[in-house]
């Protein structure tokens, strides 16, 4: 593989609406709701830095010039970012095919609404290594049922070559799950424009146009480069998957930068966004509280999300 910086470009999809985060009173999209003070985006883009991507594609859609404003605001991460715009969702490999004018080498494919923890991302641009590989599937053991038949599980040979993708299975025929990470070469656009649409959900599954790729004998692989991915749905995930970096963090609770306690205040396995203000006895507990949010003296806040815009509560 050569350098990164000339040989993968990165995609981030964040063109979703999210009609599930609704229950949110929030004007940013999912793909910019923040973890542990940052957008979900952002750490995507740290995470294609650290292996040396430098030029990024990020599809954006209804509200996309929150996703660009969320964006810009922050430190560049030395990388060069193109705003491509999706007008009709038609689901994944949709998306991905709007992009091919624009793509001429191997890219690297994050969904949006994902965090993911992926200490060896590295491992996907380094199949690339030898040649003649079409694309790399992140994926890890998964030991939940339940989270399998919600996302897709891969059969693979003995040496790690996927010989089947299976999308939402009721009887999974593996558990190492397909996690929203992939490395394509350009010959995915072949596989996309002959991808039919699902009879259940309408849409392009990006799931078929791998299997496309498969049965035409592509040279398609699994990466183990996975430790866990937490996809953002509802509010319980925002905060569940707050809590989860946090504690991979080490940490017990996370406060921005100039984050104000008042007198007496409590804030015990929570995350509080930059400035923010936790008012005089206030208690907050298992919750995450945006920037720039006053929580007011005396406040209870649990097991909730605190906009810009009020209080969610999740069970």
């Amino acid at each position: 593989m050569t350098d990164a910086n000339d040989s993968i470009i990165g995609v981030i999809l964040a063109a979703g609406k999210g009609s599930r985060m609704s229950l949110l009173p929030t004007r940013l999209p999912k793909p910019v709701l923040p973890v542990l003070g940052e957008p979900l985006l952002y750490h995507q883009l740290r995470a294609m830095a650290s292996v040396g991507i430098r030029h990024v594609y990020i599809v954006v859609g209804e509200r996309g010039y929150e996703v660009v404003r969320e964006i810009e605001r922050l430190p560049g991460l030395g990388l060069s970012i193109d705003y491509v715009e999706q007008g009709e969702t038609h689901g994944i490999a949709h998306c991905v095919g709007c992009l091919e004018p624009h793509i001429d080498r191997p890219f690297l494919l994050f969904l949006g609404d994902i965090y993911f923890v992926a200490p060896r991302l590295k491992d996907m641009l380094q199949e690339f290594e030898p040649g003649g590989v079409d694309a790399v599937l992140a994926a890890f053991e998964e030991s939940s049922v339940e989270a399998i038949r919600r996302n897709f599980c891969i059969v693979t040979d003995e040496t790690g070559r996927a010989m089947r993708v299976i999308e939402k299975p009721r009887r999974p025929r593996s558990m190492v799950k397909g996690v929203g990470l992939y490395l394509f070469s350009p010959v995915v656009f072949d596989a996309i424009r002959r991808t039919p649409r699902t009879a259940m959900r309408d849409e392009y599954e990006i799931t078929d146009s791998i299997q496309i790729m498969i049965d035409d004998e592509c040279e398609v692989r699994v990466s183990m480069c996975v430790e866990n991915d937490l996809n953002v749905t509802g509010p319980r995930d925002l905060l569940d998957i707050n809590l989860d970096a946090m504690r991979h963090e080490g940490a017990v609770r996370f406060l921005g930068e100039d984050v104000e306690l008042g007198d007496a205040a409590v804030v015990e396995e929570a995350v509080v966004g930059a400035r923010a203000r936790i008012g005089n006895g206030a208690q907050v507990r298992r919750a995450v509280v945006f920037r720039d949010v006053a929580v007011p003296d005396g406040a209870r806040i649990e097991q909730a999300v605190v906009t810009e815009n009020g209080v969610c509560r999740v069970e």
